[in-house]
């Protein structure tokens, strides 16, 4: 399985250009939200917690970020787990402003990203590998790490792969 650097480098390699990432960093949290959002229906009861579709893979997502890295699986906690609260503040809402609005989130995003894939001029990461879907979130935590100076050995690796942004 793929580390931290070989994941964050092979999705970089699809975002180099700066207009790109960040159009990434509002379509990325809203799909993400649409997802959970569209997932949050009961499958069973387990000691009294409801259990959905977007917990399981909440916890499943949990798993793989922190099999990766420990201090970024924990800054995927926080923003998973902020995505999975708004989600579940969306599915309480009637059936038709659920689902009308879900999708919204889920359109308006996938539309942000392919506009910054415009601009980069080449598509996205996922069509080549699947786990980019789950790359994604990661990477635009870490680009944001970047900015605020952390993770300097990391992000001078990712650049050697890939390219700096431009």
């Amino acid at each position: 399985m793929k580390n931290l650097t070989e994941h964050l480098s092979q999705y970089a390699l699809y975002h180099r250009d700066e207009r790109n990432i960040l159009t990434h960093y509002a379509g990325i949290p809203l799909i993400v939200v649409a997802v959970f959002a569209l997932l949050y229906w009961p499958l069973f009861t387990l000691a009294g917690m409801v259990i959905t579709p977007a917990l399981l893979l909440f916890i499943g997502s949990m798993a793989f970020y922190l099999r990766l890295d420990l201090r970024f699986g924990l800054v995927m906690f926080v923003f998973s787990g902020i995505s999975l609260l708004l989600a579940g503040k969306l599915a309480a809402l009637p059936f038709g402003l659920w689902l009308s609005s879900s999708i919204a989130l889920f359109v308006v995003g996938w539309v942000l990203q392919f506009i910054g894939h415009y601009y980069e001029g080449k598509k996205p990461a996922f069509v080549d590998d699947l786990t980019g879907l789950l790359i994604g979130p990661l990477f635009i935590m870490a680009e944001l790490g970047f900015k605020l100076g952390l993770r300097k050995p990391l992000q001078h690796r990712i650049e050697q792969i890939a390219g700096k942004t431009h």
